[in-house]
């Protein structure tokens, strides 16, 4: 199962939300929402926060 953390370093901008294909992030009052389950790890979430507040552990 893959496990997605959003860290605290997240400013809440959204641009993780636009980008994953499988809509495994939703909007939170303070930082997105992970559902693990429909993540695929495409690290596509990874690759365009611009605070690096997201790991993916597959």
């Amino acid at each position: 199962m893959t496990a997605v953390l959003i860290d605290a370093r997240c400013t809440a901008c959204g641009a993780c939300i636009a980008t994953c294909p499988e809509h495994a992030l939703l909007r939170a009052p303070r930082r997105p929402f992970a559902v693990d389950a429909r993540c695929t790890a495409c690290l596509a979430c990874v690759e365009v926060c611009p605070v690096d507040a997201i790991e993916v552990n597959a």
